[in-house]
């Protein structure tokens, strides 16, 4: 509900008499209290109570009506909620209600909690008589007001909108209100209490239903959709549909008069600055920082790789120095000179020396042994690999074997690092002189380089198509949209399943020996051999599209891979991150606009199985069973509709288009809204209470306490003075 201004305190309370009664319009949502005989109340504010902790002392306070901006900062409002001192329309809370009318008092200008006017208060149509005892003890003993009297906030509305000729004295009052809805006939200007009729569905239940709406539809906005803000949306944007199913329909079908009825509420968005395309000046200089940057690290390199050659030629050049120290000294002094190195034996620093002449080769990016040193050191090695088995003994075969193991190993592992070293520096050389390709002419160089890549992407992606699918040749498709054996088959398998078959064929005729002859086997090394060289060729172009994707990548600052864009058959593609939009902050309010106060013609929306305003104007006309048919046309051709909820646009005609299907063929009906649906109670009771006969209706102080509560039980005031 929107904020309403703390009221201030009244000055002029001891400028009335005492004989000037106090008007009370005692709401379910809002309290007002002002003198008889005036047009507007002189104190509003919401009919709450809440007691929040002061956030240093801990102290609680007690604060009625809405709260105070300035002392937000003081209190914690976290931990209490608004309280109410009703239960749908009848005050059962009277703490709560106390708290309430020393605010009203207070506010009004009385001192101390002595009030010494008459009241005038309004209350719901049936009260029971439980609360209206206890609120008469509370007026009576705490406040000693001299008399009190009650009347029915709607009946007011409904006799001071019949003094402005708006309705008549037979009629019906339609009262739609916060959490309640009445509907009471009039009869000479008398309510008749025994055919009225009531349901539990007022304006809190449109608010709260369409704030439950909202919420389901934007569950990452919830915390922003807070009641009150609902309270405000609905004052602004709903209406009643004059027939809601047809209103529905124009939303389903998604007609342009639906994008005409569709509010939206925009919710506080800071869009997120635009980035503009770099320029081709932006450009030239970030690919300068980055050659700039490139330098300085490959110089960064080149100064290390100089050190540590400098590092492992120092440490070379002192280890020959070592072994020649170690051929000029005697045998004596072999021992010293080693405990002093740290090594324990001439072989030790030898070991030492290949390793470090092997490092320093590799940092200088020469080649390493030929394959006859390697040869060479091997078979000094490994001795006797080149002995023939008939000169050595059976101990001497066991160790053969196991330097031809060691041997075999070893060769190995230098031809792989062989290898490994002559495709790197193949690889330097191919990218040196695609560098100088693209020195000389880049834009050539850039439109074959995508080319490369186009013609590798597609190859690789026909290679596993055909893996996945299956090639279709020759135009034949299988048309019953399944994927036969032979279409799963590319063209390799398809060979080889050609020269199995041919095979089977030509020793079907007789006994199978297939596998006799040597020839036969030959078969399988020829279907070996093609899928060797399939599996090579594709691991060739994979690799190739890789080299090719990094080196447009480095070059080319637009470029993208489609092949991490488009996924292959089958894959499904993962979500894609989209900056978020004023859209994504925005409320659409669409058919909510009528769905919601559409409960209070249908209330079994939100599940309550009770009747709506409509169908309890049938109620009560059945009620009047004792009442002839032309007092009954006069009721209906004067039906005011009042209360807080009748504001909504459309709910007039909505109404008298459902109280006319319910009366008689032809009948009269009129439907009226009244002049102020929302202050006509409290100035209705207001004009009642400066008549001068209200004094002969009121329930005094020694009428309370001679006659009791059963008194109470049979006061009802004449709203006809």
């Amino acid at each position: 509900m929107p904020s309403i201004l703390r009221p201030s305190r009244q000055s002029d309370y001891d400028c009335f008499s005492s004989t000037t009664p106090i008007v009370i319009d005692n709401g379910g949502s809002t309290f007002r209290i002002g003198w008889a005989g005036e047009l507007d109340p002189r104190v509003t504010f919401r009919n709450v109570v809440q007691r929040p902790r002061h956030k240093t002392t801990g102290e609680t306070v007690t604060i009625v009506g809405d709260h105070d901006p300035a002392l937000m900062k003081y209190f914690d409002y976290t931990r209490t909620s608004h309280r109410s001192a009703f239960d749908s329309n009848v005050v059962y809370q009277f703490e709560i209600m106390e708290y309430v009318l020393d605010y009203g008092f207070e506010r009004l200008g009385a001192d101390g909690l002595q009030v010494d006017h008459p009241i005038m208060m309004t209350e719901c149509v049936c009260n029971p008589i439980s609360s209206r005892s206890k609120m008469a003890e509370l007026l009576f003993e705490t406040y000693g007001v001299p008399s009190i009297a009650f009347g029915v906030d709607a009946a007011f509305s409904y006799k001071f909108n019949q003094q402005h000729g708006i309705c008549t004295e037979d009629g019906l009052a339609v009262c739609a209100g916060v959490t309640t809805s009445h509907v009471i006939p009039f009869i000479k200007g008398e309510p008749v209490l025994e055919a009225c009729c009531r349901t539990n569905i007022g304006g809190y239940h449109v608010t709260d239903y369409l704030r439950q709406l909202l919420s389901l539809k934007y569950p990452y906005h919830m915390s922003s959709i807070t009641w009150e803000k609902a309270e405000e949306l609905k004052m602004e944007h709903c209406y009643v549909a004059l027939d809601y199913a047809s209103e529905l329909e124009i939303f389903q079908k998604g007609k342009k008069e639906a994008e005409e009825k569709t509010r939206s509420w925009q919710l506080p968005w800071v869009p997120p600055p635009q980035e503009e395309a770099p320029s081709e000046e932006e450009l030239a200089r970030k690919a300068a920082l980055k050659e700039k940057q490139g330098q300085r690290l490959r110089d960064m390199a080149a100064a290390k790789r100089s050190i540590r050659i400098t590092e492992l030629e120092n440490e070379l050049h002192g280890l020959k120095d070592l072994l020649q120290q170690l051929d000029q000294a005697e045998e004596t002094e072999i021992s010293s000179i080693l405990s002093k190195t740290g090594y324990d034996s001439r072989q030790e620093i030898e070991s030492a020396t290949q390793k470090i002449t092997q490092s320093l080769r590799k940092a200088k990016g020469e080649q390493n042994e030929t394959e006859e040193r390697i040869d060479a050191s091997l078979a000094e090695k490994y001795p006797l690999t080149n002995v023939p088995d008939d000169m050595l003994t059976p101990e001497q075969l066991k160790e053969k074997r196991k330097q031809m193991f060691l041997k075999t190993t070893s060769e190995g592992r230098l031809r792989a690092k062989q290898k490994r070293f002559e495709e790197e520096s193949m690889r330097e050389k191919q990218n040196q002189q695609e560098e100088e390709k693209r020195l000389e002419n880049p834009e050539l160089y850039l439109e074959q380089l995508h080319s490369r890549f186009r013609e590798l992407t597609e190859k690789v992606e026909q290679r596993k198509r055909l893996k996945t699918n299956g090639a279709r040749t020759n135009g034949n498709q299988n048309l019953s949209g399944g994927v036969g054996r032979g279409e799963r088959l590319n063209a390799a398998q398809k060979e080889r399943m050609r020269l199995l078959t041919t095979a089977a064929f030509d020793r079907g005729k007789g006994e199978d020996t297939f596998g006799a002859r040597d020839e036969d086997w030959q078969l399988y090394k020829l279907m070996s051999k093609d899928n060797d060289d399939e599996e090579n060729g594709q691991e060739e172009d994979e690799a190739e599209l890789a080299r090719v994707t990094s080196r447009l990548q480095d070059i080319d600052p637009t470029f993208v891979a489609k092949s991490d864009t488009v996924p292959l058959q089958g894959t499904p593609e993962l979500p894609r991150f989209r900056p978020l939009t004023a859209e994504d902050f925005q409320i659409v309010i669409g058919v909510e606009r009528f769905r919601c106060p559409e409960i209070l013609f249908q209330p079994n929306m939100v599940g309550v199985d009770q009747a709506g305003l409509d169908e309890m104007a049938g109620v009560s006309f059945r009620r009047l069973s004792t009442v002839d048919d032309a007092v009954k046309d006069r009721i209906s051709n004067s039906v005011l509709v009042t209360g807080g909820s009748s504001l909504f646009p459309g709910l007039v005609p909505r109404l008298e288009a459902g109280i006319r299907q319910i009366r008689p063929y032809l009948s009269p009906l009129k439907v009226v809204r009244a002049s102020d649906p929302i202050l006509d109670a409290w100035r209705g009771a207001a004009t009642y209470a400066a008549s001068l006969q209200f004094a002969t209706q009121t329930f005094s102080m020694q009428d309370y306490y001679e006659k009791g509560e059963g008194w109470l039980r049979q006061h009802h005031i004449q709203y006809t003075l």
